[in-house]
C-alpha cells in the first residue's frame, strides 16, 4: 500500500512543480487574492512573448525532473531492504520508474489543459474588464 501512496505522492509533487507557473495564478485568482492583470503577468513571467515556454518554465520542468529522480532514488533505497530476489527488485524498480513517469506526465498534461481553459474562460475576461478593453 505504501508503494501506491508513494507513487501518487511523488507524481503529484513533480507535476505540480512543473506546472506551478500556470496553476499558481489560477489558484490565487480563484481565492480572490489576485486580479486578472496580476494573474496574467504572473504567468507571463514564465513564457516568451510569442507564447512559447520561457526560461522560468524550463527551470520549473527541470526541477520537476529532479523531484522524479529523487523519488525513484528514495524508492530504490526502500526496495533494497525487501526480501525479494534481485530480479524481482530490479523489475519493481523499473516498473515504479515507468509508472511514475506516466502518472507525472498525465497529471501535468491534465493541469496544463485545465489552466489554459481556466485562463481563457475566467482570467482573460477579468483582465479585459480591469483594463477597460472591449
Amino acid at each position: 500500500m505504501w508503494k501506491v501512496y508513494y507513487l501518487v505522492k511523488v507524481s503529484f509533487a513533480a507535476a505540480l512543480t512543473g506546472i506551478i507557473c500556470c496553476i499558481g495564478p489560477v489558484i490565487l485568482f480563484q481565492f480572490g487574492i489576485i486580479g486578472g492583470i496580476y494573474a496574467i503577468s504572473f504567468a507571463d513571467f514564465f513564457y516568451s512573448d510569442d507564447g512559447s515556454i520561457g526560461f522560468g518554465a524550463v527551470l520549473l520542468r527541470i526541477i520537476a525532473l529532479i523531484v522524479i529522480v529523487f523519488g525513484i532514488r528514495s524508492y530504490n533505497k526502500k526496495e533494497d531492504c525487501t526480501l525479494n530476489t534481485k530480479k524481482q527488485k530490479s523489475i519493481n524498480k523499473i516498473l515504479f520508474g515507468l509508472i511514475l513517469i506516466v502518472f507525472t506526465i498525465s497529471i501535468f498534461m491534465t493541469l496544463d489543459e485545465f489552466s489554459s481553459i481556466y485562463f481563457d474562460e475566467y482570467i482573460v475576461p477579468q483582465q479585459q474588464i480591469e483594463l477597460n478593453i472591449k
